[in-house]
């Protein structure tokens, strides 16, 4: 059975990778898909292609996962690509209230499950949104976030980066 884990990934973080891999164990083939949405157009970090780019770097040692773009409706998709499972990964109770509203309406309108796998205990605070902060001052996330993702985040500030290292060697 297959199955899609969409998101926006701007990065994926640590508990994605987590669920993403968990994921991978359960069904034969994932397909992680970043969502695009026009009206959010310029409120993500990184450009639809540097999220691909990232997730594509992040999941090549998954062999049964691809990254996929879709830009419309999550059951118009599962019904293009044939997918009948959506993967959803959930950090705390808050999370399930939305999520479960979404999962029956998908039902509801596209006929497709939704299965969802709880992000391991020590990924439960990370969040995107939160790395992205981080990142902004220079802090250190790389225990949030793969390898791509961390690159990624230290590319788009490097100037911070390199500022916060500057002020440590002169402190040292």
């Amino acid at each position: 059975m297959n199955a899609v884990f969409p998101g926006s990934f701007d990065p994926i973080t640590s508990g994605h990778m987590d669920v993403l891999t968990r994921a991978a164990k359960i069904f034969e083939h994932v397909t992680v898909t970043v969502m695009h949405n026009a009206r959010k157009q310029g409120r993500h970090l990184f450009t639809l292609e540097e999220r691909l780019a990232i997730l594509r770097e992040a999941t090549a040692h998954l062999p049964n996962v691809s990254v996929d773009t879709f830009g419309g409706l999550l059951v118009d998709y599962m019904a293009q690509q044939k997918k009948g499972i959506i993967i959803r990964g959930l950090r705390a109770v808050s999370d399930y209230e939305y999520e479960l509203q979404i999962a029956h309406l998908n039902r509801q309108i596209g006929e497709v499950e939704t299965v969802f796998i709880m992000a391991a205990t020590r990924w439960s605070f990370v969040s995107s949104s939160m790395v992205r902060e981080i990142a902004s001052y220079g802090g250190d996330i790389s225990e949030m976030v793969p390898r791509a993702s961390a690159a990624a985040l230290r590319r788009k500030h490097a100037d911070v980066y390199a500022e916060r290292e500057a002020e440590q060697a002169a402190r040292s």
